[in-house]
């Protein structure tokens, strides 16, 4: 038995039933197998894998809250603390009922390959409760983030440990979690990203995963001679990333006709109305079927579904494997030829082998959407200079960084003989800097 399966035996034996971790696992280790097996003997003695496939730290606590009704509930919170090899952990916290020690493992794993692409000295972590925000009073947000961090603020700070948002966790909720952490420790520190502009938060970071993805998008769409200019794209999601990936979008001149949410999805052949989506989700807060209430000639169809709309362009910017196989085969027989994730594992394996044994351009997450999490590097080197930069000096930095995460990719592709193959690409280049730095600093 190789080295790499050796280990993915392992990571099955020690973490039984964590799906999505180990899922995670083998799609990042079958990809570097070829790395891998050329250095093997080193590998194996340096236990590199083992090292880099069980975290620093994992941290479990409980995170008890009164409700408005005077009842008091407990979640459970987490914080998975994998790598600071190459800088302080730097991950989102996710407030949504799926939480478990799986999704955070996989995500915090994720994040060490996404942040080594970045450029900037930021190590891999991941965090989160099973609490759900949706249909609680600012209050009831409040009172857990308050006890949420009362915990949290023990294992994190501006050169230990950044987190941010993720999927639950937007501006109300950082702005409370900040507050708790100001308190308790008295420090005014960039601990947290994502914060207001007000008090240290950075311009384009709203924007910026969305942004991102379209980013690197174009640039592996400008590498094979096409652009997304008068493209039609389905984009999955309403939160965030779905948000700006089409608001840059129609900036650049593609036509968005779908977006989603948890419960459905619409389809407008005019071009999504961007207004009136900012409204329902980011003001009102909001289902995505009120956006037919004003575009009458729009169509709301109830579950899922987006991914039979016929398009050149899907960027799944929703959640883990919402796309599978079948729609995959739907997406290229209905035409699509370019795939991007903006979600954290959006498709599953068996959805990316299809894509990338059928000559669909496809870039993985961990590249796509990395967007988000430079920018917060960014904000935290605007945090310790106590300076702020213009959007369209965020804006550009983004950018560049986008730019050169798709040439990164490209080039160890090329490297290993395998030109066109993001998935191994982004994967090799995350890893060799990791690993090269983990061999500096010894056995830790």
């Amino acid at each position: 038995m190789g080295y790499v399966d050796e280990v993915l035996a392992r990571v099955k034996e020690k973490s039984p039933n964590e799906v999505e971790f180990h899922q995670a696992v083998k799609e990042v280790l079958e990809s570097l197998r070829v790395v891998i097996e050329a250095n093997e003997e080193a590998y194996r003695k340096d236990a590199v894998l083992e090292r880099l496939v069980e975290p620093e730290r994992i941290i479990s606590f409980r995170v008890p809250w009164v409700d408005d009704k005077g009842q008091v509930q407990v979640n459970r919170g987490f914080r998975v603390q994998f790598s600071s090899a190459i800088g302080p952990y730097k991950g989102g916290l996710r407030f949504h009922p799926s939480v478990n020690q799986s999704i955070v493992k996989f995500l915090g794993f994720e994040q060490i390959f996404k942040n080594s692409l970045s450029g900037l000295p930021i190590g891999g972590g991941k965090g989160g409760s099973d609490f759900d925000p949706k249909g609680k009073s600012d209050r009831e947000v409040m009172a857990f983030c308050q006890s949420f961090m009362t915990e949290l603020c023990k294992y994190i700070g501006a050169d230990v440990d950044v987190p941010a948002g993720d999927i639950g966790v937007g501006a109300r909720e950082i702005g409370f979690l900040y507050g708790q952490y100001k308190k308790i420790t008295g420090l005014y520190e960039g601990v947290l990203t994502g914060k207001g502009l007000t008090y240290g938060g950075s311009l384009v970071r709203t924007e910026a995963t969305g942004y991102g993805l379209v980013y690197i998008t174009e640039e592996m769409l400008n590498h094979h001679g096409k652009s997304v200019k008068d493209k039609t794209v389905v984009v999955s999601g309403s939160g965030n990333v779905a948000i700006y990936a089409t608001e840059k979008l129609q900036q650049l001149g593609a036509k968005v006709v779908a977006l989603s949410d948890s419960n459905g999805y619409i389809y407008d052949e005019n071009g999504i109305n961007l207004d009136t989506v900012k409204e329902i989700k980011e003001v009102r807060r909001g289902r995505i079927k009120e956006y037919v209430e004003t575009h009458p000639n729009a169509v709301y169809t109830e579950g899922k579904g987006i991914w039979s709309i016929p398009c050149d362009i899907a960027l799944p910017c929703a959640t883990q494997n919402e796309l599978n196989l079948d729609d995959a085969k739907t997406l290229k027989s209905n035409g699509c030829y370019c795939v991007a994730e903006g979600a954290n594992m959006p498709s599953t394996q068996e959805a990316t082998d299809f894509f990338l044994e059928n000559n669909v351009l496809f870039m993985p997450a961990k590249a796509a959407n990395a967007g988000g999490v430079s920018t917060s590097a960014l904000e935290m080197s605007q945090n310790s200079q106590r300076m702020s930069w213009t959007f369209e000096e965020v804006d550009a930095k983004l950018k560049d960084i986008m730019v050169n995460i798709f040439k990164k990719a490209d080039d160890a592709a090329k490297r290993y003989g395998m030109e066109g193959n993001y998935v191994a690409g982004a994967n090799i280049a995350g890893f060799e800097k990791v690993v090269e730095a983990m061999n500096a600093q010894g056995i830790v």
